[in-house]
């Protein structure tokens, strides 16, 4: 049976009748030529159109415009009978609001975010408690977008709050009752920038590659216990990351080189990987790994999944056997930044435009000089420093926090 909304008129008074911004709301059942309609009546008034926006949820559609009249206020009175006269014609309910022109500015003046909030399923209580913190935060919610198909696992927020709001306090206790609720949320300025990033770079152990080649590389060589232990302390950063990864490369003397072939052969890539770099290269964006492992690994994930750049340790191999030294200088949290800084300046890229994502506190130094840096499953140390982190199971969920839909992304990704 066909939506029936009976056309309506309310009023809906903010300053006196005879200001010239008004804002026009029509509601109702959707249908072609609407948009035509409305805006060739209000051209023909003489009015112009300060902004517009169109959502349609399922068949109900609704339409905003805020128009104002610079050849004088009589014209307002005529147009909003003739839209009136419009509205039953077309099935819809036509609300306008007067707009003075000081809250029409004072709202210009405040600042715009996006929240997304994922997860396996993004419910009524974890929308009702985020809103509810941005409520208590005098925030208002200008636009929510659903960016999955199906089952309700991703959602973006448009905000805007007030200039001298502590948004690094709101996003604190945004990520706190996240937590708690089992989805991920990020808070991230509304700008250009967010869309026009340019440079994605990985780390590649437990981010581009399910597991710790280092640990894998123990566990032939006969020391995995040993090596393990000093990995999961060096990624929490309880060890200088140096000095753990040449005592843990000392454990692999006498390592055949062969083993890193047959460890490489068996490397599980993280879930939407493969997905997520496809995605990156048809969108014009450079990718690269830059890891704190071994150059064997990297240069082959480089050329399997067509990155364009790779950086990490180089393992001295002597007579087809492992030595146990690194050659060159080795690639720390340190290091990781000032690559992402040159691989941005060799491609005339801004640090604003660029993305790192890891999941050690080696990456930390990456994630924090990075435009977006993300914590992806990351140790709890990391989770703590890095201003975003998700704990998603497929790696090109990423992809959300730059505003792509799912249907984009399949479309994209053919």
């Amino acid at each position: 049976m066909p939506l029936e909304c009976p056309p309506q008129l309310s009023f809906r008074k903010a300053a006196p009748l005879d200001h010239k911004m008004i804002l026009l709301t029509l509601i109702g059942p959707d249908r072609t030529g609407i948009i035509a309609a409305v805006t060739g009546q209000i051209a023909a008034a003489g009015a112009r159109i300060r902004d517009i926006e169109q959502t349609v949820t399922h068949t109900l559609l609704s339409l905003s415009v805020l128009i104002d009249f610079p050849t004088g206020e009589s014209d307002q009175k005529p147009l909003i009978k003739e839209l009136l006269f419009l509205a039953k014609e077309l099935g819809l309910d036509l609300d306008f609001q007067v707009i003075g022109e000081a809250e029409y500015r004072r709202k210009s003046t405040r600042h715009a975010y996006v929240v997304t909030i994922l997860g396996g399923e993004v419910n009524a209580a974890s929308l009702a408690r985020i809103s509810g913190i941005l409520a208590d935060h005098a925030v208002n919610i200008e636009r929510i977008s659903k960016l999955t198909q199906g089952q309700l696992r991703c959602v973006e927020f448009l905000i805007t709050t007030a200039p001298d709001l502590d948004v690094k306090v709101m996003t604190r206790k945004l990520l706190n009752a996240g937590a708690g609720l089992g989805v991920d949320i990020a808070v991230q300025k509304e700008s250009l920038y967010r869309r026009a990033k340019r440079l994605v770079v990985m780390d590649m152990d437990s981010t581009l590659i399910q597991i710790e080649v280092i640990d894998e590389l123990a566990r032939v060589a006969g020391v995995g216990e040993q090596v393990a232990g000093i990995t999961e302390r060096a990624m929490n950063g309880e060890l200088d990351f140096q000095g753990s990864l040449r005592e843990r490369v000392a454990l692999l003397k006498g390592l055949p080189a062969e083993a890193l072939e047959q460890v490489y052969r068996n490397i599980p890539l993280t879930p939407g990987a493969r997905n997520l770099v496809t995605i990156l290269k048809r969108l014009g964006y450079k990718t690269a790994v830059i890891s704190g492992g071994f150059k064997f690994f990297t240069d082959r994930l480089k050329a399997d999944l067509g990155l364009d750049y790779a950086y990490a340790n180089q393992l001295e191999i002597v007579d087809g056997m492992v030595t146990g030294a690194v050659l060159g200088p080795i690639v720390d949290g340190a290091r990781k930044a000032r690559l992402l800084e040159e691989i941005a300046e060799k491609e005339g890229i801004t640090l604003d435009q660029t993305i790192a994502i890891g999941d050690g506190a080696n990456d930390l130094p990456m994630l924090g000089k990075a435009g977006l840096g993300i914590a992806f499953n990351a140790k709890a140390r990391v989770r703590e420093q890095a201003d975003f982190h998700i704990n998603q199971q497929n790696l090109d969920s990423i992809l959300y926090l730059l505003g792509l839909s799912e249907r984009e992304m399949a479309e994209i990704a053919g």
